[in-house]
């Protein structure tokens, strides 16, 4: 477990740019056991894309200032939570997601892939039920689209 004082959450900033994308692309590659085939640009482009569309906050590590996760939320959708590959199972990912679920009005949707097995255990083990299973068109893989709903009376 990571301690709180050990890193912050902030508002995405761009400086953080390649290195969000270095740190995502890593995550993402272990978790679907596929190399990333989009060139740094392109997805320097997409992640500027998604900051634009959605909230963003990165998880810098102090004092080191590395970026060691990342997420994109906007009303209802989490769009993206990748931690650092060297981070994952130190509570990093539920601090984020309490945050999306904080800034959210009462509900949350995401997609995970379904080769995904820890994403799937983790957003499971958060309270969030499968409400739809499909496939990624970009990728043409087996996605799962999951639902958090804040229960009554919890604020």
């Amino acid at each position: 477990m990571i301690l709180k004082q050990h890193i912050k959450i902030i508002e995405y900033d761009e400086k953080y740019a390649l290195e969000t994308v270095k740190m995502w692309r890593a995550s993402m590659e272990m978790a679907l056991g596929v190399k990333d085939h989009h060139s740094w640009e392109e997805q320097l482009n997409y992640l500027k894309t998604i900051m634009d569309e959605y909230r963003g906050f990165l998880v810098i590590e102090k004092p080191s200032d590395k970026v060691i996760g990342m997420m994109a939320v906007g009303g209802s959708e989490l769009d993206q939570l990748y931690i650092h590959v060297d981070y994952q199972g130190m509570g990093i990912g539920t601090q984020l997601l309490n945050h999306a679920k904080e800034l959210s009005p009462g509900k949350l949707q995401l997609f995970t892939f379904e080769v995904n097995k820890k994403a799937q255990s983790f957003y499971e083990k958060h309270g969030f039920t499968v409400i739809r299973r499909g496939i990624e068109n970009q990728s043409g893989m087996a996605d799962i689209r999951y639902e958090w709903v804040r229960e009554k009376g919890t604020g």
